[in-house]
């Protein structure tokens, strides 16, 4: 289709005098940590706040860096490339974490030979994730140390600090993020990257890497002293240090919230963790004893609370700090002030008076999915919806979206549900699933689908790429991360040998083609799929493949019936008149794309090509 792609990032550039410093990103400073470091091969799934992680690493040429289908080969292939014995960097935000549990658990039991570090980027307030989950449970859960950074100085040296501990204790690190540290910005002092490491080489050391049952049982007691040591570690380190101002108030925080508690509570005495597991016990005991109150303030669950009430401290957390959402310097003190502990702060201060208008989320002008969805709905179909830039398909005034729960869900769901209703009800069952969604956990689902017979409808919406995180590269867009020609999964061809016999791809610009396509499917009483053919509008070179030229409404023509408005584009706006009448349809001309789903609603020929 393209024969190489270009690529807009915002990437600080490689520089050989590392003598300076630099504002970046904490995503930007993870990228540099791992340069730094000596890490030579680098794997993820982007995933909104850790997507920058790699992009970034691309700069660095040392690292042989790329996209994986889905988290879980991503962290397989680090491990791989450990294995070898190189320092391996693996990235996902904190719902891949799930997917990659399996590979994380058994890693813990073998270690490492070549430095490990997995990145978890969580997202408190849910900014752009479907749960809230706290990523420092997998560490606990998996036996292994998390490193929390504060800051984009901390996110590159704790980096770097990660794969060193990764090889002194044998095991992976995990290193976690959230969606204020990935996105917010502060200096980082740039350093040299370390060129003085063992060259990778294969060795065969079964009883280390082959995790048997036999194997395991030795390897388990190793994991359990090496968390020992860990936390004799963290006793000592200064990733962990005590700030003491007051004995009156003492702080337990990690991460972001210790700047927000030095904001908020500038007066007060802290334990200032940057190794959040295993904790460091001896510390913890040392600095409760100096201070008269102590409190523990994290987001999220009161993982680190419920540690030091196991250590037999007395301490506040949850009991006033809120459990759910992202804390603030304002959330934070305003909680204290209610304890009775700090004073209160006038609401206007903790606010933006400046009202902004709400701005819902929207497909784009011109997105290929919206015909579909418009269908979907005049169809009355069920949908299992699932990860993308098209589950805004549920948003008004499409409201074509039922379920959805996580990548890969939707086929597996409407498999299920189809099972458990009338057979006239199980027409309505329609599963909708991106190309890229469909690569990373779909393709089990629809195999299982066509083995069990399920009679539903599947709709690939094939847009070849990854859109919703940033448009990167997939295994059926044709390309790599770095824009060179790839391999391309031919979608059809693969349904078909997962055993659907009825595969078509139509245009989604296409309205009676794709209402047609839908109802025929519907009624079929067997499994089939649906996939359509137009990409990504905001693909560079995209607009060779759109229908016509930018279109724009005749004001005499239109009758002010509103049909246009029923597919919610951006583009179109309603300008009501000033004599009370209906008012008018108006198509910006710097949104529209000329895809021409709103021309074919209009049954007054009011919508044309631009003069």
């Amino acid at each position: 289709m393209y024969k190489k792609r270009l690529y807009l990032l915002f990437i600080a550039p490689k520089r050989d005098n590392y003598d300076m410093k630099e504002i970046l990103s904490g995503n930007e400073a993870i990228a540099r940590g791992a340069f730094e470091a000596g890490c030579l091969v680098a794997s993820a799934y982007p995933g909104t706040p850790s997507t920058e992680i790699l992009e970034n690493v691309t700069n660095y040429k040392e690292i042989n860096s790329s996209w994986a289908p889905n988290e879980k080969v991503a962290l397989e292939v680090a491990i791989g490339a450990s294995f070898g014995g190189a320092r391996a960097l693996v990235c996902m935000k904190h719902v891949g974490v799930n997917v990659a549990a399996d590979p994380l658990f058994t890693a813990s039991y073998t270690g490492v030979r070549g430095g490990l570090v997995l990145v978890a980027a969580d997202d408190p307030e849910m900014h752009s994730s479907q749960n809230e989950q706290d990523s420092r449970n997998y560490a606990a859960f998996s036996k292994v140390p998390m490193l929390e950074p504060a800051d984009s100085a901390e996110c590159k040296e704790f980096t770097r600090l990660a794969f060193d501990l990764s090889e002194k204790f044998d095991t992976p690190v995990m290193l976690r993020s959230c969606t204020r540290i990935s996105h917010g910005k502060s200096i980082v002092e740039l350093g040299e990257r370390k060129t003085d490491l063992p060259a990778p080489k294969l060795v065969k050391d079964a009883p280390k890497l082959v995790m048997l049952p036999g194997n395991a049982r030795v390897r388990h007691p190793l994991v359990e002293e090496r968390s020992i040591k860990l936390s004799e570690f963290g006793d000592t380190s200064n990733i962990n240090r005590m700030e003491l101002h007051s004995d009156e108030i003492g702080i337990i925080c990690a991460g972001v919230t210790y700047q927000y508690v030095c904001e908020a509570l500038p007066d007060a005495s802290v334990l200032k963790l940057g190794m959040v597991w295993p904790l460091p016990a001896n510390l913890i005991r040392e600095f409760s004893d100096k201070v008269k109150q102590l409190f523990v303030v994290e987001e999220l669950d009161p993982f680190l609370e419920l540690q030091v009430k196991a250590l037999g401290i007395s301490c506040h957390g949850k009991d006033f700090i809120p459990l759910c959402g992202e804390l603030s310097p304002g959330r934070i003190r305003d909680a204290f002030a209610k304890a009775g502990i700090a004073e209160s702060v006038e609401e206007s201060s903790l606010q933006n008076i400046e009202l902004v208008p709400p701005r819902p989320p929207n497909m784009c002008p011109g997105c290929p999915h919206r015909g579909v969805f418009y269908e979907l709905n005049r169809a009355n179909a069920f949908v299992t919806g699932d990860i993308g830039c098209y589950t805004l398909g549920f948003m008004p005034p499409l409201n074509a979206m039922d379920t959805c729960v996580c990548m890969g869900a939707s086929i597996s769901m409407g498999s299920g549900i189809v099972r458990a209703l009338p057979e006239e009800e199980q027409k309505r069952v329609v599963a909708v699933i991106g190309d890229s969604t469909f690569l990373h956990t779909g393709i089990n689902s629809l195999m299982e689908m066509a083995w069990n017979k399920a009679p539903a409808t599947v709709i690939i919406l094939d847009n070849r790429i990854t859109a919703m995180t940033g448009r990167q590269e997939n295994p059926a867009s044709g390309y790599t991360l770095s824009g060179e020609e790839a391999s391309e999964v031919n979608i059809p061809e693969l349904c078909r040998v997962l055993g659907i016999r009825n595969v078509r791809t139509i245009d989604p610009y296409n309205l009676e083609e794709t209402r047609q396509a839908i109802i025929e499917e519907m009624n079929r009483p067997e499994p089939s799929v649906i996939i359509t053919n137009r990409p990504c509008c905001l693909i560079k070179g995209a607009d060779r493949f759109r229908k016509s030229t930018v279109l724009e409404v005749d004001q005499g023509k239109c009758t002010g019936c509103k049909a246009c408005l029923r597919i919610g584009c951006p583009a179109i706006e309603w300008k009501p008149n000033q004599n009370g009448d209906r008012g008018k349809a108006f198509i910006d001309p710097l949104l529209c794309t000329g895809c021409t789903i709103c021309q074919q609603l209009c049954k007054f020929n009011a919508i044309g090509g631009r003069k």
